[in-house]
């Protein structure tokens, strides 16, 4: 499997979970945190629609100043209902997947910086910023919304496993022979994933 195919296949997995956590924020609470020091709901549920976009940086750019004008004229999704929230993650996968399709494994083993102010803060090729500061960064986030789904009273998907309001094993029972079946095709289909991954690891040139 090649590079470019791994992440697409990721792309799309993580968009279809953010998509199951974004169905489910309550419109009109965009300011409410559950801490001063917390990011309100509104921002979080913006960046959980919109981090697949940083993909398209990753490929496309060398490097991201966060205090260059390109950066200035960022400015954080404004949205009303769960409509906007899931036309702007539609906006973002389809830029990243955009991006994806039209690059090289090789390319994505080249060097890519995230850089403060001419300092660079992190460098790496760009096949590990996408792991870590989007895929990574982006379950760390969506995990954070389920938290305030959970806060607000709205209900929580099961996402990587059963949530207390979905998928439980428990209520699974009267299916359990066809669960089972399930369950067997999606632990076959994890693990020639994993043996994917580690193939595309195993071909890699050493870097630095």
């Amino acid at each position: 499997m090649k590079l470019t195919e791994f992440f697409l296949a990721q792309l799309e997995r993580e968009a279809a979970s953010s998509r199951l956590a974004l169905q489910r924020v309550p419109e009109g609470h965009n300011d409410w945190k559950p801490h001063d020091k917390s990011m309100p709901l509104g921002y979080l549920a913006a960046l959980v629609a919109t981090m697949p976009s940083w993909i398209v940086s990753m490929v496309k750019q060398d490097e991201f100043d966060m205090r260059s004008p390109e950066a200035a004229k960022f400015k954080p999704l404004e949205w009303r209902t769960r409509g906007d929230l899931l036309a702007a993650l539609d906006a973002a996968v389809a830029g990243a997947r955009e991006a994806l399709q039209h690059t090289t494994d090789e390319h994505l083993l080249t060097p890519w910086r995230f850089v403060v102010g001419g300092h660079v803060a992190s460098e790496n090729p760009r096949h590990v910023m996408m792991t870590d500061a989007v895929f990574s960064h982006l379950a760390h986030h969506r995990g954070q919304l389920t938290v305030y789904l959970r806060l607000n009273e709205a209900s929580v998907p099961a996402i990587y496993g059963p949530s207390a309001d979905e998928g439980r094993f428990d209520q699974a029972a009267p299916r359990a022979t066809a669960n089972h079946a399930e369950t067997t095709v999606l632990s076959r289909k994890s693990l020639r994933n994993f043996r994917a991954l580690l193939a595309v690891l195993a071909d890699m040139p050493a870097c630095g």
